[in-house]
């Protein structure tokens, strides 16, 4: 049984609403450096632009944010919720 289009895009919007969460807290640490904040910033404004579908936005992000996750000034906790973000933006799909 396949999921309706609208459904999945629902799901997909409710992924990426997580996703943000989990990178607001990574950005709102203290501890996170400055360069990543700001590159983390970058990705959630992209992700909440609807201009494109779920499925390209996710895609931007994932690039971004695995690159970020091998910063070694990045601490293990912002590192686990970076991770946590991209397991459900791979999650989407068009």
């Amino acid at each position: 049984m396949s999921k309706t289009p609208r459904r999945r895009d629902l799901e997909n919007e409710e992924k990426i609403l997580k996703a943000v969460e989990m990178l607001s807290f990574v950005v709102n640490d203290v501890t996170t450096p400055r360069n990543i904040r700001n590159s983390i910033k970058e990705v959630i404004n992209s992700l909440s632009k609807k201009t494109t579908t779920p499925g390209i936005r996710a895609a931007a992000a994932i690039n971004v944010l695995d690159e970020i996750s091998q910063d070694p000034n990045l601490s293990t906790i912002s590192r686990t919720r970076i991770w946590s973000s991209l397991t459900l933006l791979e999650e989407i799909k068009d």
